[in-house]
């Protein structure tokens, strides 16, 4: 509730400053000569696009839209490519979480054999985190020149963005100890007394699903289990509601199913640049700057689609 609360103060308290700023300047306007509501007229325009900036954070709504997050990137097929292109969008996410002042944690990370990343989760904290960056759910498309091939041939890449919000206790998701097989390892990566001699690392499989999580990033076990048993709540939620959207589709006779892998962006950087959103049809020549955390105006396009459906 103290969460909620903090997160509806922070969304009220611009939309305060608005209304007060326009209240203002509509006195001013009032009482001004035809000179200076002309002159006026700049404020106002500087108001309507900082309310046009906020708008789409008002699409935040959603039960776990103020909650912090987990994000996870998997490289699809192609091997070195696509290991390469998941590490390119972790960047790209660890970025935009830094313009964005949230706080962001590598919980697990598999490298790839010769570049790149098998798969990695990034906790986030921060308000709204979750109703932010589940609008990234999906896949992620690239096409370039491919840097691992001699000839430097064209080279089409995927890689699965999925994201979960961090569930408070009192979710209603209840676990059977009996349901679940748990193995330690050693946590992979460099620096740190405790890392590669310790199996501090904690792996969870619920059998019954066979959904499997994995986190290494704390120095105790028991802090990894803690983590790691949030992630697999938040996943077996998720899951339900996939399975509910599936069976609601079905009973409508949809001709497509509830699929949250579908491709959501292409990012093309060869033979011309460009990135398009395909739910929303934005689109930027900017490459450089998304691959450098800039996307919140795909993130803004898809809420607003959102709420729109």
């Amino acid at each position: 509730m103290f969460t909620e609360l903090k997160a509806l103060k922070k969304q009220w308290e611009p939309v305060q400053h608005i209304a007060d700023e326009a209240q203002a300047l509509l006195e001013m306007v009032e009482a001004a000569s035809e000179e200076e509501q002309i002159a006026l007229a700049a404020d106002a325009g500087q108001l309507e696009k900082e309310w046009l900036s906020l708008e789409t954070q008002l699409y935040l709504s959603g039960e776990f839209d103020a909650q912090n997050c987990y994000l996870t990137v998997s490289g699809g097929a192609g091997g070195t490519e696509a290991q390469d292109w998941a590490a390119m969008l972790m960047r790209m996410y660890l970025r935009y979480c830094e313009r964005q002042q949230w706080k962001t944690t590598i919980v697990e990370k598999t490298d790839g054999q010769e570049a790149g990343i098998k798969t990695a989760t990034i906790h986030v904290e921060g308000t709204f985190a979750y109703g932010n960056l589940k609008c990234e759910k999906g896949t992620h498309r690239l096409v370039r020149l491919s840097p691992f091939n001699a000839k430097s041939l064209r080279q089409t890449s995927f890689a699965l963005v999925e994201v979960l919000p961090e569930l408070p206790e009192s979710t209603g998701i209840e676990i059977n100890p009996s349901d679940l097989r748990i193995d330690t390892y050693r946590s992979g990566g460099a620096g740190g007394q405790n890392v590669n001699k310790v199996e501090s690392a904690i792996r969870i499989t619920h059998l019954p699903s066979g959904i499997v999580v994995a986190c290494q990033n704390e120095r105790s076990q028991l802090q990894n289990r803690q983590q790691a048993m949030n992630m697999l709540r938040a996943k077996l939620l998720e899951k339900e509601r996939r399975e509910q959207l599936e069976t609601k589709a079905e009973l409508k006779g949809a001709k497509q199913s509830a699929d949250f892998g579908q491709q959501i962006r292409s990012y093309v950087l060869h033979p011309y640049q460009m990135v398009k959103d395909l739910r929303t049809d934005v689109e930027t020549s900017n490459t450089t700057g998304v691959l450098d955390g800039d996307i919140q105006q795909f993130i803004d396009a898809e809420l607003k689609r959102e709420e729109r459906s």
